[in-house]
Parts: C-alpha cells; structure tokens; sequence
C-alpha cells in the first residue's frame, strides 16, 4: 500500500493496515478500537462509539433510536422502547407500574412489606374504610396519587364488609409524620369530593395498628404493655365508646369487649384465647395489636385526635405500672393530654372537662 494510501484510524491515530476497519459514523476506526471503543446500537444494528451511546436501564442505543423509540415509565422513571410500553390516562408506563395503577383496589388479603416512615419508636397504621363513592379502581387512583406524591405511603384493600367503597392503609408512620409530613388534609378532601363518606354510614370503620416492638424485644415484655392497654380499656370502656361514635350493635358486631377483669393477666388470657378479630384490642396479628374501636371519619381533626389518643394509651401503657395506671380516672388520663386536636375532640364528645367547642361534622 502506497504511503498516501494508509488510513489513519481516527479514534486512536494510529496506521490501520490492510483492511481491517470500520466506519463509525464518518470516522475509520481500527479493529482494536472497534472492540473496546464501540458497540451496535441494540435497535438499529449502527456502529456507535460508547461514549455517544445511550447506556441507561441496561440498552444501548444510538442517540437517534433513543430520541424516536424510547420513552420512560411516568411512575418509576425506567427507560423502555416504544415496544414495551404500557400506556393508561395518557400516560406511558412500564409492565409493573401498569398492573399497579390499573388494578389500584388489591384484595383484602393484600399486604405488602411495610415501610416505616418517621423517627421513632412507636408506629402507628391506619386502616380507614370509606363507603359509597364506588368500587372503583379510577377513583381509587386518585387517592393513591394523592398520598403517594413523593413516596408509596399508601395502598388500597377491597373490604367485604363495604358496599360501595374501599379500605385506605397507610403503611406504619409515626404520630408525628402523620401530623407534619404526610398529606391527610388532601386525602380526606379528595375522597369527599370522589363522593366517599365515612362516619355517615353503616358500614365503616377507623383502624389503628401499633407495632408490638414498642413495648420490648420479647414477647414476656410486650404482653405487661399490652395487658395494661387491656385493662385501661375495660375500665373506661364507657368513655372510649362515647369516644368512637360507634353504636352498641356496631361494637359487637365488629370491635366487642372482653369483659372486665381485676386481674390483667387473667384479662390478657382471656384475650389471646379469644381468636376473634373483631375485638376491640384485636391481638390476632403477629406484629401488630390494632384499635378498631371507632368509627370511620374524613373530618381532619377527628382522624388526629384519635391517632394522639391511640399514642397516648400506649406511651402511658409502656411507661407506668399497672397499679399507676389503674388509678387513673378519666380526669386524671385526659389531663396528661397536651395535643390540641384531641382536646378539641374530646370537648366535641363532652369527654373534657372545659366548654364544648363547635367544630364541623364527621363524614
């Protein structure tokens, strides 16, 4: 080969003897280039050199294929072809973001791992069931996508009991980013105008789980807690009702007493033989002890209110003896209260010693 006649290859400068190159784009690149500088383009078979080549989510692609065949999922952001795209509301999705949104009512027997949102050591889920607006997968996506604006803090359940409507749970959450970080003002108000309601019907109800690692790493230690929760119940079981908004048939039917027992021991026995999960301290569940002694609500400050007194029972049911905690009267367990919402409620419901206070209704 003539001098004028060898090729020079234009990514490492180097004499490219024979014929052994290929053109990438305008430039002549040498074998051992091509193999460790360059790459096809996984759509339209190009050379290209790996460093103009689109590597995201494992492809690799030209900019050209990049910029007219792939798009990325609305939810989880993951580049997909135009071929692999699931498309719902004007929106592209992936396959898994798809089947989410488009089957947003789970079954009841849903339960996905949880995730623990807060500071903290006491946990706090809710389970709140609303009521006719629908069962409807459409609406219930609003819901989602307005509590999950930045994360997955919520999911929803079919529920048997409901007629028209679904369960809302939250994954675990501490009081206080129920309080000041998750969005329940824009939830409550988008499933009200969505036509849900709540407290206004015959079939709802407001659940809250703790976690049972609060009370101690061993199940000896949790069951003093949870015996002294028992017994505060029992013994203000009348206030607690007053508290609900529940009526007697309701209780019975869906969140019944154990009965009174001056011995906690023997009122926690009685409990765990009680294999029922229509309780009002339900301890059916492994990892949880749920309240489901009130009834349902999309009023804000009813919501906080029970969430605080929820907390309240169980910081005093961790932190006093069961002789300190028996001696509470009402009067004396509502004078520990500092939150406002739930002073304000407990005003609402004549629970307080103070003047009643007129706030909105319960929905």
């Amino acid at each position: 080969m003539d001098e004028e006649d060898v090729r020079i290859c234009d990514c490492c400068g180097c004499a490219i003897e024979d014929d052994n190159y290929s053109w990438v784009g305008d430039d002549i690149v040498c074998e051992d280039c091509r193999r460790s500088e360059c790459g096809y383009c996984q759509d339209c078979d190009e050379l290209i050199y790996d460093s103009q080549a689109i590597t995201e989510d494992g492809h690799y692609v030209c900019r050209t294929c990049y910029e007219n065949d792939y798009y990325h999922c609305e939810h989880c952001g993951i580049l997909l072809h135009r071929d692999d795209i699931y498309t719902y509301r004007d929106m592209d999705f992936c396959y898994d973001c798809y089947t989410r949104k488009n089957h947003t009512i789970r079954e009841y027997a849903y339960k996905p791992e949880p995730v623990f949102y807060g500071k903290g050591d006491l946990f706090l889920g809710v389970e709140l069931e609303v009521d006719e607006g629908g069962y409807d997968d459409n609406k219930a996506l609003e819901i989602v996508e307005e509590a999950n604006y930045d994360d997955e803090h919520v999911y929803i359940k079919s529920d048997g009991s409901l007629e028209e409507g679904f369960e809302i749970v939250t994954h675990p959450m501490t009081l206080e980013y129920h309080m000041n970080d998750f969005c329940w003002e824009d939830v409550l108000r988008k499933a009200v105008q969505l036509g849900y309601r709540s407290h206004q019907t015959t079939t709802c109800g407001l659940h809250i789980h703790v976690n049972r690692s609060y009370f101690g790493d061993t199940e000896h230690s949790q069951d003093l807690s949870i015996s002294r929760i028992l017994c505060f119940v029992e013994t203000h079981w009348n206030e607690l009702v007053k508290f609900s908004r529940r009526n007697k048939y309701s209780l019975r039917r869906w969140a019944d007493r154990y009965g009174y027992e001056s011995d906690s021991q023997k009122l926690l026995n009685k409990a765990k033989c009680n294999h029922s999960r229509y309780s009002a301290v339900n301890l059916c569940n492994r990892h949880t002890i749920e309240f489901r002694l009130f009834r349902g609500t999309l009023n804000l400050e009813t919501l906080y209110a029970t969430l605080q007194l929820v907390d309240r029972i169980c910081f005093l049911a961790y932190n006093l003896t069961e002789s300190e905690l028996g001696s509470f009267s009402w009067s004396d367990f509502v004078s520990t209260i500092k939150d406002t919402e739930l002073i304000n409620y407990l005003k609402r419901r004549q629970l307080y010693v103070n003047d009643a206070v007129e706030t909105e209704e319960d929905l």
